[in-house]
């Protein structure tokens, strides 16, 4: 399992995979954070088409072409805003990965980019982000040997090491 998985400190725009994760907004139009920084690589054909999209509900996902980004697709997903744990953010957490896996699946994706999903602006506490993400990764390559790879990509680096200890 370990093989196909992988820790990198980085830019997620930059990376050659067929999809990178846009942890997005529930319009899916842009905003700050990871999702600004995609939508000004993938260019402004990337608003023009997330406007079709209808928006995106919470732990959902919705898949765009990448258009000037070297990934084929972007995936968007909302993950919650932390509001101190009492309001299923775990498991929004949790159907952020695994309904992005399901749509890279279905759409021929073999590898596959995620930032730290709600861990900037919606203050998702690091650690407990971090055991979400790798736990429910790990449980969907288990059963589906569709993805070769998947890369955690963290920002900054703190995000990085906690991801590493924890991956250790």
């Amino acid at each position: 399992m370990k093989a196909k998985i992988e820790i990198h400190k980085g830019d997620i725009t930059k990376l050659k995979v067929d999809a990178i994760v846009n942890a997005a907004n529930n319009s899916l139009l842009g905003g700050g954070g990871v999702d600004g920084a995609i939508h000004r690589a993938a260019g402004p054909e990337l608003l023009e088409y997330n406007r079709k999209l209808g928006g995106c509900e919470t732990g959902d996902a919705k898949i765009s072409p990448g258009f000037k980004l070297p990934a084929k697709f972007i995936i968007h997903t909302v993950g919650p805003v932390w509001r101190g744990g009492n309001y299923n953010e775990d498991e929004l957490l949790e159907n952020c990965y695994r309904n992005s896996l399901k749509l890279a699946v279905e759409n021929g994706v073999k590898s596959i980019a995620f930032p730290a999903i709600s861990t900037g602006v919606y203050s998702f506490p690091l650690e407990r982000a971090t055991r979400i993400a790798i736990s429910t990764v790990k449980d969907f390559l288990e059963k589906d040997k569709t993805i070769e790879r998947v890369i955690f990509v963290c920002f900054d680096e703190n995000t990085y090491q906690v991801y590493k200890n924890f991956f250790e």
